[in-house]
C-alpha cells in the first residue's frame, strides 16, 4: 500500500494534530521534569537525614533476616559511604538544573512559544548520542522506547520550525478601508 501526501503535508503536521503533538510532547517533557526534581532534592537532602539509613539496616537485619549477608551489609556500607562523603551532590545539582531546562522547554512548548521548540530540539538532539551509547552498553526496552520518543520528538519539532515561518518574517496583509 503506497502512503500518499497530501498537499498540506502528513497528517501530523497539520495545524489541529500538530498543536495536540506539541502539547503531548510538553506534558512528557514537564513530567521528566517532575522526576529529576523529585531524583535531585532527594539526592541533595538525603545525606542530611541519617536516620533513615539506620532504619533501613534495622529492617534488613530484623524483617528479612539478612543480618549475615554480606551483600546487603556491602550495600548499605556503600551508600552510607557515598551520603557521608557529599558524592551525591553534584549529581543533585545536576538533576535540578536538567529538570529546570525540561521545565522551560515543556511549558514554552505548551504555550506555543518558538524559542521553547528551538531549546527543545537542542537540548533533546544533543543527548541522543549520549543514549545510543547507554544502549549500546546496556541494551534494555525502556532504553529503546526514551531513544524512540526523543528522536521523534527532535524530528517532528524540526518539521514544525521548518514548516512555519518566524513570526517577524510574515507579511501583513494590508486591511481594507471602510467605506461609511
Amino acid at each position: 500500500m503506497m502512503m500518499t501526501k497530501s498537499p498540506e503535508g502528513p497528517r501530523i503536521l497539520r495545524e489541529q494534530n500538530r498543536v495536540r503533538y506539541l502539547k503531548v510532547i510538553a506534558v512528557f517533557k514537564i513530567l521528566k521534569g517532575v522526576l529529576l526534581l523529585t531524583l535531585g532534592v532527594s539526592l541533595i537532602f538525603l545525606n542530611t537525614r541519617t536516620r533513615w539509613l539506620d532504619a533501613i539496616s534495622d529492617w534488613a537485619a530484623d524483617e528479612i533476616l539478612l543480618e549475615h549477608s554480606r551483600a546487603v551489609v556491602y550495600l548499605l556500607n556503600r551508600l552510607q559511604d557515598a551520603l557521608a562523603g557529599g558524592h551525591l551532590r553534584a549529581p543533585g545539582m545536576l538533576a535540578l538544573f536538567y529538570s529546570a531546562v525540561l521545565f522551560t522547554e515543556g511549558i514554552g512548548v505548551y504555550l506555543q512559544k518558538r524559542w521553547a521548540e528551538f531549546l527543545m530540539v537542542f537540548a533533546t538532539a544533543a543527548l541522543i548520542p549520549v543514549e545510543v551509547r547507554h544502549i549500546w552498553h546496556r541494551p534494555t526496552v525502556l532504553g529503546f522506547a526514551i531513544l524512540a520518543a526523543n528522536c521523534f520528538i527532535v524530528w517532528f519539532l524540526y518539521r514544525v520550525l521548518k514548516r512555519e515561518p518566524h513570526s517577524a518574517t510574515r507579511v501583513a496583509e494590508p486591511e481594507p478601508a471602510e467605506v461609511p
